[in-house]
């Protein structure tokens, strides 16, 4: 289940995901993300997604995480992921949507959650909240050079 977190406002758009996250539940609750882009377009929003109660996804969900995040890539100007787990494990899990994603992507555990959404709606973050980075505003294929060019 992806519920619509009670917080979002301004040029931030909070989302809870429960349980495992299937196609159809992301495909159903696209429409909802895509409009609040629309009321703001020109000015790219900032995304947290609280996974502190998702266990796991289906491949399926991943692929469509990844298109929906590149066709709106220029629309997403940084990205908040609360979680429960080690970071590392999250990373893991999420790394298929970041891979396309060209904004600042970092991870909050769930205790942080305030400093998230400060993030996600100023850029800013607490000097004193650790700051783990799972890409960088460039995205991780900015400098990268395709090795095999004579295919």
């Amino acid at each position: 289940m992806i519920e619509r977190l009670k917080e979002t406002a301004g040029l931030a758009f909070g989302f809870k995901v429960v349980g495992k996250l299937l196609r159809e539940e992301l495909k159903a609750f696209e429409p909802q993300l895509e409009f609040f882009m629309q009321q703001h377009k020109g000015h790219p929003i900032g995304i947290l997604a609280d996974l502190t109660e998702m266990h796991g996804a289906e491949w399926k969900a991943r692929w469509e995480d990844m298109r929906f995040l590149q066709k709106h890539t220029s629309q997403i100007a940084r990205m908040a992921i609360v979680g429960a787990e080690r970071w590392e494990e999250i990373v893991n899990l999420i790394t298929t949507g970041v891979v396309v994603l060209q904004s600042e992507t970092l991870y909050f555990h769930s205790s942080e959650i305030q400093q998230a959404w400060r993030w996600v709606r100023t850029a800013k973050h607490a000097e004193d909240a650790p700051v783990r980075v799972i890409s960088p505003a460039t995205g991780i294929f900015k400098d990268y050079h395709p090795e095999f060019t004579d295919l």
